[in-house]
């Protein structure tokens, strides 16, 4: 008998914590393993929002929050939202959870029913498909290019979408090829989804602040759809604050009581201390924020660096990311070479080789809907950096 469910059974492992995981089993048997796997800064929290926590442990803010979060975060969250993004947001339509992962989740959860569709362009970060399929979805994968920068056309979406279509998943800034829309590319998006008034958009833009080309664009902008889009947003990526925690929805209201509704039945509130450290944050203006600022310069420096070093390498196709922290080349031209007798076949392999004779980690591309690339983070340092890729050129070179 089997003992455990099919839902968990069918679910695959996410393969960007995989990775990460066998990186520091490698680590930890003395291997120099570089890790350009893992999706976190390398940069600590603003001492302004440390010092917001360290006060509400000393006020005492350790007893049960209100299941969407507090009231004052809230409404910080609805001014951040008017200040940088131009939309307006009632606290009501706000809901707070222990992660942008957590939001996904129950947005799929409220939203889709099982043989529902969920449209979601490709690449797509790993864990879209899992938790769109635990929903009983059916995914519908639109396959991008990098001669397009990743970037799904509107005539690709509307083939796409069907009488089934419940939901269209997808990221600006991307993970995981640091692309973005601009306002016109999401206004053919929008144009799309205006005519089918069955679908809605989860637009997750958790790496809004990590942006090099100008103003970030939000697709709830269009008024015509606005009351269908879904947005995802977090304080781990734009203010280095992973462990704390924190994610949350704007959503029109019914999404938003019905999010509230399942976490009051999962989870409850997310930690109280973490939240008040969130107000600061939403305090925190990216146009001025000297935190905001510097990492986002650090950001563009290594990705300077790394675009040059990448090119460097023969054979690769790299496109130049826009925002967020990663690469994602093209290394489909080395398939079908060899090393000590193993052919590389695809990216597992490829992701599996710069890990074992390169020790350098980096995550399959099979795991974000294209196996012709692979993803690297340059959210370390310059120094391990230029080593990690100085290690895959060799190691490219390598393959016959």
């Amino acid at each position: 008998m089997e003992i455990l469910s099919n839902r968990i059974l069918n679910m695959a492992e996410s393969e960007t914590l995989a990775m990460t995981a066998k990186a520091r089993e490698l680590k930890a048997q003395g291997k120099d393993v570089i890790s350009l796997s893992i999706g976190e800064p390398d940069f600590n929290t603003p001492d302004c929002v440390k010092e917001a926590a360290k006060k509400a442990i000393d006020d005492n803010f350790t007893h049960y929050p209100p299941v969407p979060g507090y009231p004052d975060l809230r409404e910080a969250i609805c001014k951040k939202f008017e200040r940088d993004n131009g939309l307006h947001f009632k606290p009501e339509q706000i809901v707070v959870s222990t992660g942008a992962k957590q939001s996904i989740y129950q947005l799929a959860q409220v939203l889709v029913n099982p043989g529902d569709e969920v449209v979601i362009p490709t690449p797509f970060w790993v864990s879209y498909k899992e938790i769109a399929r635990v929903a009983g979805g059916e995914c519908v994968y639109v396959k991008t290019s990098i001669e397009n920068k990743f970037k799904v056309t509107p005539e690709q979406l509307e083939k796409a979408i069907t009488p089934k279509t419940k939901l269209i998943m997808f990221s600006t800034p991307s993970n995981p090829t640091g692309m973005l829309y601009s306002k016109e590319e999401l206004r053919g998006i929008a144009d799309v989804v205006a005519r089918h008034p069955h679908v809605f958009v989860m637009a997750d833009e958790i790496y809004e602040h990590i942006n090099f080309v100008g103003k970030h664009e939000s697709i709830a902008q269009f008024e015509d759809i606005r009351d269908r889009v879904i947005t995802i947003n977090g304080v781990a990526k734009g203010f280095a604050m992973t462990g704390w925690r924190i994610g949350f929805i704007a959503a029109p209201t019914v999404i938003a009581k019905a999010c509230n509704k399942l976490q009051g039945q999962v989870t409850s509130a997310t930690c109280s201390i973490a939240q008040k450290a969130t107000v600061e944050a939403m305090l925190m203006d990216p146009a001025t924020s000297k935190d905001i600022i510097s990492m986002r310069e650090t950001f563009r420096q290594r990705r300077d660096m790394v675009y040059k070093l990448l090119c460097d390498i023969p054979g690769l196709k790299v496109c130049m990311p826009e925002g967020a922290f990663y690469f994602f080349p093209d290394v489909s031209a080395y398939y079908g070479k060899s090393f000590n007798g193993k052919k590389i076949e695809n990216s597992t392999d490829m992701a599996f080789y710069l890990l074992n004779e390169a020790n350098v980690a980096t995550v399959m591309g099979s795991a974000f809907g294209d196996d012709d690339c692979i993803r690297l983070s340059y959210a370390t340092s310059e120094d391990l950096l230029r080593e990690a890729l100085r290690r895959m050129k060799e190691a490219f070179a390598a393959l016959k």
